[in-house]
């Protein structure tokens, strides 16, 4: 028995130390190397949770790192270390949760590419490289972050609104991969808003979209200002039409409505809808949109701008197609589910 137990010790140790970060489940409290360093950064993110490997990032802007987890690869100039140590988790947890919007896990073959620069001046000397003509569009961004020609680009503004862009751009770049069809502008950017807010537990996050208090609060001084768009033009609507004027009124309106919109469809009258919201983003991933031949290639063909018109047009037809109610009621109900969820929200 003795040497079964000896045995037995001396191979628990070995699993142990094999395992490397089994025993480990967070960074390193002390390292070898400043932590100003890539170097000692690596060294300290060592067994942080979701993060598979971090290597140095040679580039023009400064010290940086790459870190690999399953899903992602984050080229960073951000060594903070205390928000650097959540960044893998977060992805990690943010895909999941993308996961849990479609009907069928989607295969990722490749990573999702980030770029998170530790400030302003970083992210607009790479976007006026990474974007070329369309540099002063991305340049009016206020809210350090897109997503384009497959890469999510942001900068720190602070740990929960740094998250919480990721989150919401984050959405963009999973679809953009894994549906057939591009998304009319209220169902894409409604469903990115459900990534905005989310909560550190045990080593993941948990996102709260009732939790929203930037778009909840948003959607009640809509509301209070009697500023609501009407659901007819909210379906039509396309970001193109919006995005020129970052902080009206009128952007934040669509955005919060957006917003309350798919809440709506999932949530109201215990999930209602939810079934048929469910096969409209089913067949979008699927490409079977009952569209005709030209609209399906517009739909699906990245490459082709996705005009106004088009929107305007198949925006409401899919909503109609899909969406059991004739479009008044509906915003009967639309309207009473907006009041409802803000009737605990209070403003400054």
């Amino acid at each position: 028995m003795k040497t079964k137990f000896v045995t037995f010790a001396v191979l628990a140790l070995a699993i142990l130390a094999m395992s490397g970060c089994s025993s480990q489940t967070g960074p390193r409290h002390s390292t070898s190397q400043p932590m100003t360093t890539p170097a000692g950064m690596i060294e300290y993110l060592d067994c942080v949770p979701a993060l598979q490997n971090a290597q140095v990032w040679q580039n023009s802007y400064s010290d940086g790192l790459i870190l690999n987890t399953e899903h992602y690869k984050v080229y960073t100039t951000l060594l903070d270390p205390l928000m650097l140590r959540q960044v893998p988790a977060f992805l990690e947890s943010a895909h999941r949760e993308y996961q849990k919007q479609t009907p069928a896990t989607l295969e990722t073959h490749s990573p999702f590419v980030i770029y998170l620069f530790k400030d302003r001046e970083q992210w607009e000397n790479f976007t006026k490289e990474f974007t070329g003509k369309q540099s002063d569009l991305y340049l009016k961004i206020q809210r350090g972050a897109y997503y384009l020609n497959g890469a999510c680009v942001a900068y720190n503004i602070g740990r929960s609104r740094t998250f919480s862009v990721l989150g919401h751009e984050g959405w963009h770049q999973f679809n953009s991969r894994h549906f057939t069809y591009r998304l009319p502008s209220w169902l894409d950017e409604g469903l990115a808003t459900l990534f905005e807010e989310s909560s550190y537990i045990n080593n993941r996050f948990v996102f709260r979209p009732n939790q929203n208090l930037g778009r909840l609060g948003s959607l009640r001084k809509t509301l209070i200002d009697e500023n609501a768009i009407p659901l007819k033009t909210l379906l039509a609507l396309n970001p193109g039409e919006v995005v020129h004027y970052q902080d009206s009124e009128d952007v934040m309106a669509f955005y919060a409505q957006a917003y309350a919109l798919v809440r709506f469809l999932r949530e109201d009258n215990y999930g209602q809808r939810y079934a048929q919201f469910q096969n409209l983003l089913s067949d979008a991933i699927e490409g079977t949109w009952p569209l005709s031949q030209d609209e399906q290639k517009i739909a699906s063909n990245r490459n082709i701008p996705f005009t106004t018109s088009w929107n305007r047009y198949v925006s409401p037809k899919l909503f109609n197609q899909y969406i059991e109610g004739e479009i008044g009621l509906l915003q009967k109900d639309y309207s009473r589910f907006c009041r409802k969820i803000v009737y605990n929200i209070r403003l400054k």
